[in-house]
C-alpha cells in the first residue's frame, strides 16, 4: 500500500506541475492576470479555524497568495494519491476515462471547497472562466492518470 501512496503523491505532484504550466500559459496567451481565489480561501479558512496570519498590506497578501498555492499544490497531490489508492483495489479505466474521472475529481475538490467557503460561486462564471478552470485540470487528469496507471506497465 506504500508504494501505492508514494506512486499517487509523485502522480499528483506531476499533475499539479502540468495544471500550473498549463495554467501560466494560459495566462501569457490571454494576458489575464493570476486569480486571488485560492488566496481569499486562504484567507477565509484561516480566519474559520481561528489562525492568525501574520503582516499586514503587501506581506499579508503575498503569504495568502503563497498558502493558496500550497493548498492547491496539496489538492493535487492528496486527489493523486486517492486515485492510485483506488486503482490499487482494481478500479481500472481506459486511459482517456480514468483522465477525464480524475480531472473531474480534482475540480470538483477544489471549486466545491472554494465555493463553500464562499469566495466563488461557479454559478456566476463566465464560459472563459470555466474554460480557464477546466483545461487545466483536464491536463492535471491525463498527467495523474498516466503516471498511476502507467506503474502497471512496468510490472
Amino acid at each position: 500500500m506504500i508504494r501505492s501512496i508514494l506512486r499517487g503523491a509523485a502522480a499528483g505532484a506531476a499533475g499539479t506541475t502540468a495544471l500550473d504550466a498549463a495554467t501560466y500559459a494560459d495566462m501569457a496567451l490571454r494576458g489575464r492576470s493570476v486569480s486571488d481565489v485560492p488566496a481569499q480561501a486562504a484567507d477565509k479558512l484561516a480566519e474559520d479555524v481561528g489562525l492568525h496570519v501574520g503582516g499586514t498590506g503587501e506581506t499579508r497578501d503575498n503569504r495568502l497568495s503563497g498558502l493558496g498555492a500550497l493548498s492547491g499544490i496539496g489538492v493535487g497531490v492528496a486527489t493523486g494519491v486517492v486515485v492510485s489508492l483506488v486503482h490499487r483495489v482494481g478500479v481500472r479505466m481506459p486511459w482517456w476515462a480514468g483522465s477525464l474521472v480524475t480531472g473531474v475529481l480534482a475540480m470538483a475538490a477544489t471549486d466545491a471547497s472554494m465555493a463553500q467557503l464562499g469566495v466563488t460561486d461557479p454559478k456566476t462564471w463566465s464560459a472563459k472562466d470555466w474554460v480557464s478552470d477546466v483545461v487545466p485540470h483536464l491536463v492535471y487528469g491525463a498527467v495523474t492518470y498516466g503516471v498511476v496507471a502507467g506503474a502497471d506497465c512496468r510490472r
